[in-house]
């Protein structure tokens, strides 16, 4: 009984410093999240565009390149912790920008969540079937276009939940941010835990109010996904060039004259 007490004594007296964790928290977590989306459409969407047969050798080599480099940016930050790339990246690149550490951890965030989104992305396309890349491709569409109008939308549906994940676990990745000084809720929490001594009811509390972020989190965004699946019309897997072909025919494409 004591201890939910010392709970409650915790939150009514330092609830304006929890409210400021929690703000900072969903601020970086959401933009993060949204420009980490941005950049793994990119790195991923362009990563899975094959060149057509008649390209030119230059683009072959442009091709190569990107994929060389775009591989090797989702392994990096794949492969270590947010923690080590938060110190590294805050302090290599703060005589360059100058930037705040709201700004310095919603770049890492960002750059993070990118490399997590780009496999995202990838095997969201991978998961569209060929046979609506080819309906596109009979209508004179090239791959630039099949991927923008007509695979990208269809893979982005396909791995929503996937997406909506990523918002989730930077809810509660951004917690190792405090390194670098960001006032998110777990620095909140550490001052909180310091001024008071009371370690224990402190990041109970603190642990308390992630799983209400996330929980609630979790619940907005399976409403939406609910909504998108009932939008959704379901097409046999036999009819899907015809959808294609549907798609691009709005789009005013049509097939090459001979």
């Amino acid at each position: 009984m004591e201890f939910l007490t010392n709970c409650l004594n915790i939150v009514l007296r330092y609830y304006p410093s929890f409210i400021l964790g929690i703000k900072t928290t969903l601020l970086i977590a959401f933009t993060g999240t949204i420009i980490g989306l941005i950049l793994g459409l990119l790195v991923g969407g362009i990563k899975a565009i094959k060149l057509d047969k008649t390209a030119g050798t230059f683009s072959i080599i442009i091709k190569k390149v990107y994929d060389i480099i775009a591989t090797i940016y989702i392994e990096v930050f794949r492969g270590t912790p947010m923690m080590v790339q938060a110190v590294f990246l805050y302090y290599a690149l703060r005589p360059i920008f100058h930037w705040t550490y709201v700004v310095a951890a919603i770049f890492v965030i960002s750059v993070n969540t990118g490399a997590y989104m780009a496999e995202i992305v990838r095997s969201g396309i991978q998961s569209i079937d060929i046979g609506q890349t080819e309906a596109a491709r009979s209508l004179g569409m090239s791959n630039f276009q099949t991927m923008i109008n007509i695979i990208l939308p269809q893979a982005i549906k396909n791995a929503f939940p996937a997406i909506g994940n990523e918002f989730i676990v930077n809810i509660k990745d951004s917690s190792v941010l405090m390194i670098i000084s960001i006032t998110e809720l777990m620095f909140e929490a550490k001052s909180i835990a310091g001024s008071t001594y009371k370690f224990t009811e402190t990041y109970f509390v603190t642990a308390c109010i992630y799983l209400f972020l996330t929980s609630i989190t979790s619940f907005i965004l399976h409403l939406i996904e609910n909504k998108m699946n009932h939008s959704r019309t379901t097409i046999p897997q036999s009819s899907t060039n015809a959808d294609a072909l549907k798609i691009a025919k709005e789009k005013n494409y049509e097939p090459p004259v001979d």
